[in-house]
């Protein structure tokens, strides 16, 4: 009796192993076919946009200056969207209009950033699916200007980022600018191997990302704006994995780890997957959505064999998978959106959002890739790009 019920253990044991390994090659399977259709679908616009990148010559941020900035030629300047002349005194410091971008403001050093993470992601992104190393070449020169040429480089923080007339020269809320880092970031990983890609200019640019990440880690500023509460603690974090993965600095790595678990998801999460302090703003929608996009990345860009973020789930059931399933239904029909609209842009929104590619190949959800597919993959709205740092999923892969 008891070997035969042994051996009848042993096989519903072996049948649930063999169907176990079954459903992960299905799965597999079906996230090799997703990717497989991502790139077929993007080939031709990305090759475009490399010959277009082709074309280009670095363009720095001391290319153009700001009489209104309180640092240097090297360093990065921005000013507050949301702060306007006040109208009671208009030679005065400036007014906070939340959600209302002033169209005035000093945007030179943004706007050359988010170029040069358009030229290196599309340069990345044309080596990755070609092999081709003249893009390779092409990168390495806008690389070299931007973090390495001592004429043209910028220094490795954001201490006057998103000034306020009259009231601050720098604010740690001006750090989520360099977001549009993480392509480039990402896309030195995908060539740095390349025969057209020296050493010594490897190790000048992870030097640079070194010093930035120390920066972001153990300043006033910094630290600040690690500590908000919303989205700019999530671009921080993730903005700092990027780099850190560049970088091979796994104890950050680790720590970003535990700060998702621990601190970013809890937190902001609310128990149906919505994020509480983002629909209380002027703009719920357009920051749902980023705030969304920012913590996907995190988990593809954090997650391991050992510490799989895609899986991870809190004691009262917040997971990333939770907040892809509450807001996708407002992607796929905006017009069941449940907050009201946004006060700028809200005809803009959604487009090609990361976190429907990243979250469909990670659960092999079909209807998720089918609404990226769907989406408008080159946004031209200025508002919408500075909020979309990540534009080629490929080089992520």
């Amino acid at each position: 009796m008891k070997r035969s019920m042994y051996k009848c253990v042993c096989i519903v044991l072996i049948v649930l192993a063999g169907i176990a390994c079954a459903n992960k090659k299905l799965t597999v399977t079906n996230t090799a076919s997703i990717q497989k259709e991502a790139q077929s679908l993007l080939k031709q616009q990305i090759l475009s946009e490399a010959d277009w990148a082709m074309l280009q010559q670095p363009v720095t941020i001391t290319a153009e200056t700001s009489p209104r900035s309180a640092g240097g030629k090297h360093d990065f300047f921005s000013e507050a969207d949301y702060f306007w002349p006040d109208p009671k005194n208009p030679e005065g410091p400036y007014i906070n209009r939340d959600g209302l971008t002033n169209p005035d403001n000093f945007l030179a050093h943004r706007k050359a950033m988010i170029r040069f993470s358009k030229i290196i992601g599309a340069l990345a992104s044309a080596y990755k699916i070609t092999g081709d190393e003249k893009y390779v070449k092409q990168a390495v020169t806008h690389l070299k200007a931007w973090f390495i040429d001592p004429m043209t480089l910028m220094n490795p923080n954001l201490q006057y980022s998103q000034a306020v007339k009259g009231l601050f020269t720098g604010r740690n809320y001006g750090i989520i600018d360099t977001i549009h880092l993480m392509e480039v970031a990402q896309g030195v990983i995908v060539m740095e191997n390349s025969a057209a890609f020296d050493k010594a200019t490897a190790d000048g640019i992870k030097q640079w990302f070194s010093k930035y990440i120390l920066w972001l880690n153990t300043t006033k500023m910094g630290l600040d704006e690690k500590n908000t509460k919303n989205n700019h603690s999530t671009c921080w974090a993730m903005q700092v994995a990027s780099f850190a993965k560049l970088c091979n600095d796994q104890p950050m790595l680790d720590s970003l780890r535990v700060r998702y678990e621990t601190v970013l998801l809890p937190n902001q999460m609310g128990t149906d997957g919505s994020f509480p302090l983002e629909t209380a703003r002027t703009k719920p929608y357009g920051y749902s959505i980023f705030n969304l996009d920012a913590m996907v990345m995190m988990c593809q860009i954090l997650s391991t064999p050992n510490s799989n973020l895609w899986n991870f789930e809190t004691a009262d059931g917040k997971s990333i998978k939770k907040g892809i399933k509450y807001l996708y239904p407002f992607i796929a029909d905006k017009n069941k959106w449940a907050f009201p609209p946004d006060v700028m842009y809200w005809n803009d929104w959604p487009v090609a959002q990361p976190f429907l590619f990243f979250g469909a190949n990670a659960y092999n959800e079909k209807n998720w890739f089918e609404t990226w597919k769907n989406l408008d993959h080159q946004p031209t709205v200025e508002e919408v790009i500075r909020n979309l740092p990540i534009r080629h999923p490929l080089i992520w892969l």
